[in-house]
């Protein structure tokens, strides 16, 4: 199954983890990424501390947990490519709108996938979490 299949697919719940330079790390709830192709995503974000987090650091980690029963999701090592202001593609792509939305920037950041694991496991020996 391809990750733009996955996401389709499988409902549940997402976190965004960045740091900034300096190493301080934030986490968020993110809604499942807009995958590009196979080697690339998008999220849409507002300028808030994941975004700026990420104009020093352009290193994130994307954690999936399926709904349900279980520990099943995955987990994507992700690097900052670039990013678009308001562009066309963002607005293309958007879920969500808000009747009572703020007009502030928005902004669409792409990242290269580094790395894809599962939820909980397969990280022996990369400093990957593990399950205990």
């Amino acid at each position: 199954m391809t990750l733009k299949e996955y996401f389709a697919s499988v409902k549940g719940r997402g976190i965004l983890a960045t740091a900034d330079g300096d190493g301080k790390v934030d986490a968020a709830v993110y809604a499942t990424p807009h995958v590009m192709d196979e080697e690339t995503v998008a999220f849409i974000m507002r300028d808030r501390l994941t975004h700026h987090n990420l104009q020093s650091n352009p290193h994130a980690a994307y954690l999936f947990m399926e709904a349900g029963e279980g520990y099943a999701g995955k987990r994507l090592f992700l690097t900052k490519i670039r990013e678009e202001q308001d562009s066309e593609l963002l607005h293309k792509l958007r879920r969500r709108r808000y009747e009572d939305e703020k007009k502030e920037p928005r902004f669409l950041v792409f990242f290269r996938i580094d790395k894809v694991l599962p939820l909980i496991g397969a990280g022996k020996g990369n400093g990957a979490a593990e399950e205990e």
